[in-house]
């Protein structure tokens, strides 16, 4: 995939860049096994376990809690340490959980290991907020705006062609096992995958890391402290401060507050959140419980899902030149929303596996517009302080659709839940198309 992107002959890339953007590559494919396996079945195992679905909202909700909590002392964590190491210890403290859930069945029953599960899942998520914005900010540094779009759609399709092949290894894997050696299997695959990812972070260099300003002065007495399973998900240092000004931590710090074009983009990265989420803890409950499908067509659909993002991540480029980010992103939420009406009205997989195309259509053009029409709204010499709002933004909506989910479900059902979430995914989408810049 590396090779391929860098020998591209519609648009060679340039040889300064070549070798981040081959890393970057490497990092999403890798992490892309983590997806396929771990991420992947978790929910489903915590289902299976008998999980309710207030405890699977819970697996959704406590990560956002926990960014809201961090988002701003992680912020100011990062600006003050190189921004590609800053990432990567990030990526290696969250990271190394993923080994944890490979030993849970060992020395606790099922319940014990549901809230487990929940526990672990907001440790991991400290260091995991750092990551986020700290990938965030060393993308940024990393790829010029004008490769923005085709280094995120390339990232895309190798992300979802390594999650397509280990989802359909890890579904046959989990069939042939006994329950839960498989799962154990899927975990520890998982975990591989994601310590692969951290070695390609590691690797990243930003061209402005070790870059002075003129003056001869250190950044470091201005710019003291100082954002993907398939519906997850979705990464700053001295390379951080090298991309703001010489001016006090004050003057940039709340500027999003005072940037009230910048609130309309919060604004509408929360309603995305909110809308997507809003389903998210119902989806392994119908599958498992109403669908009675096995784990084997799960990772067939997980699978379809990724073969769809594939293809659809190819046409990314094409389509945000055409309609731009915003619009290119409210089409992917549109798209998104036939995912839970069709699973509505699905009794057996057939229309699971056709919603798997449409959630992986959308999700390719949603999820690889949002962060380029945040980045493009946010200035150089703010980006720290304007990307932990987006990343607070963002994980305000994971929370709210994430606790609304299970009082959905035990107030209406799973379907009237389902169709509840598929109007509201359908009307935000709508609303950010007509939506002026």
């Amino acid at each position: 995939m590396a090779i391929s992107f860098a020998s591209s002959k519609a648009r060679p890339v340039p040889a300064a860049h070549r070798r981040n953007f081959n890393h970057l590559i490497l990092d999403i494919a890798w992490f892309g096994v983590l997806n396929g396996s771990a991420v992947a079945f978790v929910a489903v195992y915590a289902t299976r376990l008998g999980a309710s679905a207030f405890q699977l909202g819970l697996l959704n909700a406590m990560p956002a809690v926990v960014n809201l909590l961090f988002a701003l002392p992680a912020g100011r964590w990062l600006q003050a340490r190189p921004i590609s190491r800053a990432t990567f210890y990030s990526s290696v403290a969250h990271r190394w959980f993923y080994l944890l859930w490979v030993f849970l069945p060992f020395f606790f029953g099922p319940t014990e290991q549901v809230w487990l599960l929940v526990l672990l899942t907001v440790l991991m998520s400290i260091p995991g907020t750092a990551l986020a914005i700290g990938f965030n900010g060393m993308f940024a540094a990393t790829v010029p705006p004008d490769w923005r779009a085709q280094v995120v759609g390339v990232r895309n399709a190798a992300y979802a062609l390594t999650s397509i092949i280990v989802t359909l290894i890890a579904g046959r894997l989990l069939d042939a096992m006994p329950f839960p050696l498989g799962y154990q299997l899927v975990f520890l695959i998982g975990f591989a995958g994601a310590a692969m990812s951290s070695l390609h972070l590691w690797l990243v260099r930003p061209a402005d890391e070790h870059r002075r300003p003129a003056n001869g002065k250190s950044l470091g007495d201005w710019a003291q402290p100082g954002v993907m399973s398939m519906w997850q998900s979705l990464r700053m240092t001295v390379g951080l401060r090298f991309l703001m000004r010489q001016k006090p931590l004050e003057s940039h710090w709340f500027s999003p507050l005072k940037d009230f074009s910048y609130r309309r983009v919060l604004l509408l990265v929360f309603a995305v959140h909110l809308a997507l989420y809003l389903a998210v803890p119902l989806f392994p409950i119908y599958l498992v419980r109403e669908l009675a499908l096995n784990d084997q067509v799960i990772g067939l659909g997980n699978s379809i899902f990724y073969v769809a993002l594939f293809l659809a991540s190819a046409r990314l480029d094409t389509v945000t030149r055409r309609l731009g980010n915003r619009r290119t992103m409210a089409l992917g939420v549109l798209i998104i929303s036939l995912y839970p009406a069709l699973l509505s009205l699905a009794d057996d997989a057939v229309l699971y596996l056709v919603a798997s195309i449409m959630g992986g259509a959308g999700w390719a053009l949603a999820g690889g517009a949002v962060g380029n029409f945040v980045l493009e709204k946010t200035p150089d010499d703010s980006r720290p302080s304007y990307l932990a709002w987006y990343n607070m933004s963002l994980q305000a909506g994971i929370l709210l659709g994430a606790l609304i989910a299970p009082v959905m479900a035990g107030w209406w059902g799973l379907t009237f839940g389902l169709a509840f979430a598929a109007v509201c995914r359908f009307l935000t989408g709508l609303a950010i198309w007509r939506t002026n810049e």
